[in-house]
């Protein structure tokens, strides 16, 4: 019996995961016009299913249709970004609340790996960048609240607008390793004020980074 065979991916579907994957690259950056013809030519598909995937990016809010250019990959401005992590404190704080609460041991474990693998990585920030957010998302998987777990996964549309990774710095994936590590002691110790606390103080740092390199 011959085995069991994947099912493809709509082409609809499959450009606009390869878009997606292209942002979180670093591919295609905020402020990129993205050309039919080109986009397709880059993901070796045809444009019709190009095309409906610019529409899905841009009813996401990831791209925008300008006139006499076309599809363009949203560049947030100052004010956008301050938002966009006020949203963030809110749902990160809840989650660690909650994962000091209801979070597991081995998931913390989990975690602690996590940080471990991505204090390993300053010299590979596309690496460290997705470590770290497989450790991000592993804190609201250990939150035990799907709805909390969907407001986060709509947002992260959202944070690939923030243009390239700032783990370029070394220094600023040592600050990072170590405030996860603030936030995994008060997990351990089922505290959820200073979890909660530790998850605000990350955050608030980032914010303070990501401002400093829109100034630059």
């Amino acid at each position: 019996m011959p085995p069991p065979t994947s099912t493809p991916q709509p082409s609809g579907e499959a450009a606009y995961a390869a878009l997606m994957a292209s942002l979180r690259d670093g591919v295609f950056r905020p402020g990129d016009r993205l050309r039919e013809e080109e986009v397709a030519a880059r993901l070796s598909l045809s444009r019709t299913p190009v095309r409906e995937a610019l529409r899905r990016l841009e009813a996401d809010g990831i791209v925008e249709h300008r006139p006499r250019i076309g599809a363009v990959i949203r560049k947030l401005d100052h004010a956008e970004v301050v938002e966009l992590y006020e949203m963030r404190v809110v749902l990160e704080r809840t989650a660690a609340e909650l994962a000091a609460k209801h979070g597991t041991a081995a998931e913390f474990d989990a975690l602690d790996d996590l940080n471990e693998a991505l204090a390993g990585e300053r010299a590979a920030p596309a690496k460290a960048a997705a470590l770290n957010q497989a450790f991000h998302r592993g804190l609201y998987l250990a939150a035990r609240n799907r709805f909390l777990v969907a407001a986060a996964r709509a947002l992260n549309n959202s944070l690939l607008l923030l243009g390239p990774t700032t783990y370029t710095d070394q220094a600023r994936v040592d600050a990072v390793v170590g405030q996860h590590r603030s936030i995994l002691d008060a997990l351990r110790e089922g505290d959820a004020e200073a979890a909660g606390a530790a998850a605000e103080a990350h955050l608030q740092a980032s914010l303070r980074y990501r401002l400093r390199t829109l100034a630059a």
